[in-house]
């Protein structure tokens, strides 16, 4: 049991000591030629690296021996119940949650809200970006359950985001971007993508690799349409007062 959970839990750390070097190398290098930072904030600073070096292993870890597995089987199960259908309402609920998680949504949430002295406040944000991430995740499966062409949803999806962009205000349009982009992070993309496959894999008329991926690229385009959307409710808030 203790051999399948450590398993290659050496050749992970070296992994992450490749990816997390060159950045401390930098880092030093800036500190000591432009940075010049106090022995107390510099002490800060790479008791941080560390912890970001634990925790990048430890979750790794996590998704390779349990995260990913579980997802698969989870949507494996789900696809092949009686009423099949049910998996698009499980999937919206799986979606929001997993965002409400992701830790690079939560790192945006707060910065919006820093920049914009908590006009646009973290919860606002959160609830945009969770609901936005479990539209995509259920019209995926609503995709899987009828096997249909991912195009059917980005074209329209794309039109939709350059319509929105004319009717909300900049500072939305460049959150909105940034929101797809982070909202795709490693607790949606390891358990939710991992769902879908796994469904696709037993759902007939479907292939895992035609229709179980292909939804990051809608779960990237959900929260740009729907902080635009928020940004027009915010506009429309403004000009009301």
């Amino acid at each position: 049991m203790i051999q399948d959970i450590f398993e290659g839990f050496g050749s992970l750390m070296l992994e992450v000591t490749y990816a997390l070097l060159p950045l401390l190398l930098f880092f030093l290098i800036f500190q000591m030629i432009f940075l010049k930072m106090d022995k107390e904030k510099l002490k800060k600073i790479l008791l941080g690296f560390g912890f970001s070096y634990i925790g990048l292993v430890l979750f790794l870890q996590g998704v390779h021996i349990g995260f990913m597995p579980v997802g698969e089987k989870m949507g494996e199960d789900l696809g092949e119940m009686t009423h099949d259908w049910i998996i698009i309402p499980i999937g919206f609920v799986l979606g929001l949650v997993a965002t409400i998680a992701e830790p690079a949504v939560r790192v945006l949430n707060k910065e919006v809200a820093d920049v914009t002295d908590g006009y646009i406040s973290q919860k606002a944000m959160l609830i945009t970006l969770s609901t936005g991430v479990g539209v995509a995740v259920a019209l995926s499966m609503l995709r899987i359950q009828y096997n249909f062409s991912i195009w059917y949803y980005l074209i329209p999806g794309y039109l939709i985001v350059f319509a929105l962009m004319f009717f909300t205000k900049k500072k939305f349009i460049n959150i909105a971007f940034d929101s797809g982009g982070v909202a795709t992070g490693p607790m949606t993309v390891t358990f939710i993508l991992s769902l879908a496959v796994g469904a696709a894999s037993v759902t007939e008329g479907s292939d895992p690799l035609t229709d179980g991926f292909g939804m990051i690229a809608l779960v990237a385009l959900a929260p740009i349409i729907s902080v635009l959307i928020l940004g027009i409710i915010y506009k429309k808030e403004v000009e009301e007062n």
